[in-house]
């Protein structure tokens, strides 16, 4: 299994901090918080990871260089152009695909999560099955309260407005699932979204429910917070 690391954002709701430094390289307890996800990535056995790059873009594979001290490879695919998240994929995907289609692992670049990542790759059923992704969901945080997705009965995410009608529990995208190669090989190159993707192939697409510690790092307050916590 590979793995990418999305981290071209401008990380606008980050400034002024983002000024000079990209969003995944600003300090979580002392360490860079891509450096997190390297590690957590690396802790799974994945040892091919991929990073987008874009916004002070030099400054990333300065500070990581080739990922030999965390016994991973690392590689770089730089956008001129910010691709946004599935455009960032699709330009990515020489690095991603494999010959049986193997799922690959993608973590948002500015989210701080603590959970096993090991243990829900191998009880997914995405490689049991012939969906196409197993995102991970978690409750529903301050900023976004209405979720992004609600979950079936049989474990397949749906619209928010379907999960409303059918009594089901909406949860927020974490930023970290597992895709196959296959979503992504025909559609065009170019600035594309991932969530109208997701919602657009819902009925074969898995939910997961995290049951670790999340925070999308989004703004200085949420950076300010997760520094204030003891144990990182």
């Amino acid at each position: 299994m590979k793995a990418m690391i999305l981290a071209a954002g401008l990380g606008k709701r980050m400034r002024p901090l983002t000024d000079t430094c990209p969003k995944p390289l600003l300090k979580v307890g002392g360490k860079a918080l891509i450096e997190y996800h390297i590690e957590a990535i690396s802790a799974a056995g994945i040892k091919e990871i991929v990073i987008n790059t874009h916004w002070l873009s030099e400054q990333i594979p300065k500070r990581l260089g080739d990922g030999s001290r965390w016994g991973v490879q690392l590689r770089y695919s730089h956008e001129d152009t910010l691709l946004e998240t599935a455009g960032g994929i699709i330009k990515a995907l020489p690095y991603l695909r494999s010959s049986d289609d193997e799922p690959f692992l993608l973590i948002n670049g500015d989210i701080f999560l603590r959970y096993d990542l090991s243990k829900w790759i191998k009880r997914s059923q995405i490689v049991k099955s012939d969906c196409l992704a197993d995102i991970l969901l978690v409750e529903n945080p301050p900023h976004n309260l209405e979720g992004d997705f609600g979950l079936s009965n049989q474990g397949l995410i749906c619209e928010k407005q379907y999960a409303s009608d059918n009594y089901l529990k909406t949860y927020t995208y974490s930023g970290v699932g597992l895709y196959r190669p296959s979503m992504f090989e025909t559609l065009p190159s170019g600035p594309r979204a991932l969530g109208p993707i997701l919602r657009d192939q819902a009925h074969q697409i898995l939910g997961s429910v995290c049951s670790g510690f999340w925070l999308d790092v989004g703004t200085p307050e949420r950076l300010a917070e997760l520094n204030a916590l003891q144990g990182l």
